[in-house]
Order: structure tokens, then C-alpha cells, then sequence
């Protein structure tokens, strides 16, 4: 029996629902982003907010995104 693995990599703005395909790196940090912005609020509310070391790191995959495809960051992040 043959595996077959789906390489999708197309992401959804969760408030537009426009969607763009992202390469394999891209689509982990935009991934990434998500991930950190959960923890980092769940951090919050014993920190108080802006506490979280996550804010940091979610806005450094940001960063990247603004950096080496804005136009995923447009269509998905901004």
C-alpha cells in the first residue's frame, strides 16, 4: 500500500478567509506565529499583558514575513 503525503501549504486569513500557498519554510513560521500568539496569551493572564517572551518571538516570524514575502504578510498577517 502506498502513502501518499499531501504537501499543502495553502493558508487562510482567519478574519478575510483570502488564502495564498506558502512554501514548506513559510507555512511552519506562519504556523509558528499562531502557535506563539496562543501561548503568549495564555501567559498573559499571569503576567499581565505584554508579559509573555512569546510576544518576542511571534513578531520576530513577523518580521520575517514582512521581510521575504510581503505579499503572504499582506494577504495573511496584516
Amino acid at each position: 500500500m502506498e502513502t501518499k503525503t499531501n504537501y499543502d501549504y495553502t493558508r487562510r486569513n482567519r478574519f478575510t478567509g483570502e488564502s495564498i500557498e506558502l512554501t514548506k519554510e513559510e507555512s511552519e513560521k506562519h504556523d509558528k506565529i499562531f502557535y506563539h500568539e496562543a501561548l503568549a496569551t495564555l501567559e498573559d493572564k499571569e503576567l499581565g499583558t505584554g508579559g509573555s517572551k512569546h510576544w518576542d518571538i511571534m513578531r520576530k516570524h513577523l518580521n520575517w514575513f514582512r521581510q521575504h514575502n510581503a505579499k503572504a504578510y499582506m494577504v495573511l498577517l496584516d
